[in-house]
């Protein structure tokens, strides 16, 4: 008995020291498999026809962020103030920036508190804006034998995903790691005379 316990012991103590680069580098790998093409796509339905279209949305992207707005003008963009194009590039940048930010391991703490709240905008838009929220299918349920609802289950694993990252960090795998072993490496070697040798 006491050789299974320090069996048990010995794995599960290499698991947790390998828990600080496996669960953020799992995290980004599903991230990059589960959500970076949905959240590409979606980003490129909300742009403008050609190069500009990256400072003048379609007219779908004001329909999908702010459906009852756009139904309250009769659909005419025109009508809808500065700060409505504001949100609505912001979130349309948002949906590219913030997936790359996290796949690449950069800043990935802020962009995934920062896609939390992207997720939580869009849920509620979703809820309220769409009328998800009278859908009992869409909608789903917790503690429910059906683990499909699109927006209490899928988004909730969304969000717990994120939060790995938000804890953990990147991990090692990840542009922060180098970044932060050359600013490290940086501020360990000593200071250099203009000669080349170490200043005293």
């Amino acid at each position: 008995m006491t050789r299974l316990v320090a069996l048990h012991d010995a794995v599960f103590a290499a698991l947790d020291r390998a828990g600080d680069w496996l669960l953020p580098t799992l995290a980004r790998l599903l991230f990059a498999a589960i959500l970076l093409s949905y959240f590409w796509v979606s980003g490129l339905t909300k742009l403008g026809e050609g190069i500009t279209g990256l400072f003048s949305p379609a007219m779908g992207a004001y329909a999908q962020i702010f459906p009852r707005a756009m139904a309250a003008v009769g659909y005419d963009t025109g009508q809808l103030s500065a700060l409505h194009t504001a949100v609505v590039l912001a979130g349309t940048w948002a949906e590219f920036l913030l997936p790359a930010l996290i796949v690449a391991g950069l800043l990935t703490r802020l962009a995934s508190v920062g896609m939390i709240g992207f997720i939580g905008v869009q849920t509620l838009t979703d809820l309220y804006g769409h009328g998800a929220i009278e859908e009992p299918e869409t909608l789903g349920a917790w503690f429910d034998k059906a683990p499909d609802g699109v927006i209490l289950d899928q988004r909730a694993l969304w969000v717990f995903l994120l939060l790995v990252l938000v804890v953990k960090g990147a991990g090692s795998l990840s542009a922060d790691a180098l970044l932060r072993s050359g600013f490290s490496a940086r501020r360990a070697s000593p200071p250099r005379s203009p000669e080349g040798r170490p200043a005293p």
